[in-house]
């Protein structure tokens, strides 16, 4: 799917925006838009930087990546100048992920916004919901509530600004769309996200041996189990 650039590049001669935050940490953004191609080489940044000893924790984002040192650097302009040359030497790699099907219970009365969607974009119930389940997803992070993922692969002519009035009791289980991500929330409450089917699965278990589901790196295909509409 062309839509999807899957296989854009990121240009090498682009610069990273570095931000930071307190004195031993930054914040590492992805010049360009949210692509799998720069998610690929914010993973490719992440496991170089691995590899230092002076680096304490990574946590990887959609489209960028928090570095914190184990100390406050003696050359203030030291590290981010090894950060800008690490950046123009990473080259796209992938994760190795698990495929992930997830039956939805798309429309019926837990899609409380697909109509909401369908008149954003113009389309019928049945086509929102062809071109959604149709979508390749991969995992980019997990991030907002515990074990959330972050997905890249919606179809772009199915984004959908956030609501200005968020939902107050949305359920877990929930498929939804937020901008141009695709989600299945977590747990019950608020949510701003437009609710489109409903999934039966735990997306995080804090009992489990892997709390999470998902996992950067992983595939997920929606399986349209149910259409009610």
């Amino acid at each position: 799917m062309a839509w999807l650039e899957q296989h854009a590049s990121v240009s090498l001669a682009a610069e990273i925006t570095l931000s930071t935050m307190g004195s031993r940490a930054w914040l590492v953004e992805a010049p360009g838009e949210f692509s799998l191609a720069a998610q690929r080489r914010i993973w490719s940044l992440a496991q170089r930087l691995s590899q230092c000893d002076d680096v304490e924790t990574l946590i990887p984002g959609v489209t960028n990546l928090l570095v914190l040192l184990r100390q406050t650097p003696e050359e203030g302009d030291a590290f981010p100048h090894r950060l800008r040359e690490y950046w123009r030497e990473a080259r796209e790699v992938q994760p190795q992920g698990q495929l992930i099907e997830i039956p939805v219970h798309y429309g019926g009365e837990l899609a409380s916004d697909l109509a909401s969607v369908c008149r954003h974009t113009g389309f019928t119930e049945k086509e929102v919901i062809r071109r959604h389940y149709q979508g390749e997803y991969t995992v980019v992070a997990l991030g907002s509530a515990p074990g959330f993922g972050y997905l890249h692969g919606l179809d772009p002519l199915l984004a959908t600004p956030r609501k200005k009035v968020p939902s107050l009791n949305m359920l877990k289980g929930t498929v939804t769309i937020g901008g141009a991500q695709t989600g299945v929330s977590v747990l019950t409450g608020p949510n701003g996200w437009n609710a489109i089917g409903f999934a039966e699965l735990e997306v995080f278990d804090p009992h489990a041996a892997n709390p999470a589901l998902m996992a950067p790196g992983d595939s997920i295909r929606f399986l349209p189990e149910r259409i009610e509409l």
